[in-house]
């Protein structure tokens, strides 16, 4: 008589791969898992190596960054908006970053 089939392990690491942040070891720290395609890769690893940080600093950085702009230019970063509205928001994104730069 012939033995069931072991059942299958999950393969790769678990969906969820971070904890909230009370229940981290260190609360001011989160850790995410980021996929990226080759080029973007790449891309990262050339401007880490050209700046001399590590990934982890630049991706810190550029997600901070992204976080504090206003909703306009997160829009327009995260290629939210129509072909037919960027031309319409590079204008006025521009008034604002003369109006930021005038104070």
């Amino acid at each position: 008589m012939a033995l069931p089939p072991a059942p299958r392990r999950p393969r790769g690491r678990p969906r969820s791969t971070t904890r909230p942040a009370e229940k981290s070891a260190n609360p001011d720290l989160a850790i995410i898992r980021l996929q990226l395609d080759l080029s973007a890769k790449q891309a990262l690893d050339s401007l880490c190596e050209r700046r001399g940080m590590t990934q982890i600093a630049a991706l810190s950085r550029i997600v901070t960054w992204l976080v504090n702009q206003d909703e306009v230019l997160q829009a327009w970063v995260l290629n939210l908006m129509s072909e037919d509205h960027l031309g319409e928001m590079s204008k006025i994104f521009l008034k604002r970053l003369a109006l930021r730069e005038a104070k």
